[in-house]
């Protein structure tokens, strides 16, 4: 579980903090006592594709805690100096071997009692020459009746695929935005 108020020490000095709202600001911020350095604790994101292949999405198995062994999309954190559409190809890359092309921003969860905002991108696969990374167990094609729904990692990859698979039956794919306390 992510855990607020997690600074303790200065990064530019490294002396106490002490949690307080600054003069200019209106939350509480880990300020240092020392040079009054103040740091702030915002949201990570998570940067990911759908990719899909005809009538099926690949899905990779997590060689990785959390949720050891569950099937996900490929996706991670994003990185400094990346886009988030950078960030999700090289991610797909990394965990599933696969080479993509996006098709735009297709969910944005806010994942909040994580601090985490998750980015898909639906992606349509170049080729089916995809291999697991070495965060990955198994990278497999799934049409939507062959999803292990049980067996799924994370509640955002859950809502992404449900909203997939009802955009498909409509033929219309519209941005997903959505909460998830």
């Amino acid at each position: 579980m992510f855990q607020l108020r997690s600074i303790k020490h200065c990064k530019a000095c490294g002396s106490p903090t002490v949690y307080s709202v600054p003069a200019d600001d209106s939350l509480e911020r880990a300020t240092c006592t020392a040079c009054g350095t103040v740091h702030y604790e915002n949201p990570l994101n998570v940067v990911g594709t759908l990719p899909v292949w005809n009538d099926q999405v690949l899905l990779c198995r997590r060689n990785i805690e959390p949720r050891y062994g569950l099937w996900t999309l490929p996706a991670g954190f994003m990185e400094l100096s990346e886009t988030t559409e950078e960030g999700a190809v090289r991610e797909t890359t990394e965990e599933a071997g696969a080479r993509v092309e996006l098709q735009g921003l297709y969910s944005l969860l806010n994942v909040v009692h994580v601090s985490q905002v998750h980015f898909f991108y639906r992606a349509r696969l170049l080729d089916t020459d995809f291999a697991p990374g070495p965060e990955t167990i198994e990278t497999r094609l799934f049409a939507e009746a062959d999803v292990p729904w049980d067996e799924l990692a994370f509640r955002t990859v859950r809502e992404t695929l449900k909203h997939y698979f009802a955009d498909r039956r409509r033929g219309h794919y519209e941005l997903l935005c959505a909460d998830i306390r």
